[in-house]
């Protein structure tokens, strides 16, 4: 029974790790451009993709924002991968030592 509780305890961990890693990774993908917040991620890079140059997009607060979409979609490619294979390789380490 013991080892039962361990293991069910250990699964429990493994999903909490999971969620604080989420939640930390969701948070690096947050950045400034142009006196606007954005969260870097596929739906403001397809978004700015489908944009004229100059553009005014609405940032994470709602706030209207005039951008160059080229530069903005940039900057999100950018956070975006990097933060993405920070989290994969974290991910990949917490896994093996479950």
């Amino acid at each position: 029974m013991q080892d039962l509780v361990k293991r069910i305890l250990k699964r429990f961990d493994h999903q909490q790790a999971r969620l604080v890693l989420k939640e930390t990774y969701q948070a690096k993908m947050l950045f400034v451009h142009n006196g606007g917040m954005w969260r870097a991620g596929p739906e403001l890079i397809n978004l700015c993709s489908v944009c004229d140059q100059d553009v005014v997009l609405l940032d994470i607060y709602d706030t209207p924002v005039r951008v160059n979409a080229e530069v903005l979609k940039a900057n999100a490619i950018q956070i975006w991968q990097e933060q993405m294979n920070a989290w994969h390789s974290e991910y990949e380490e917490m896994s093996k030592q479950r």
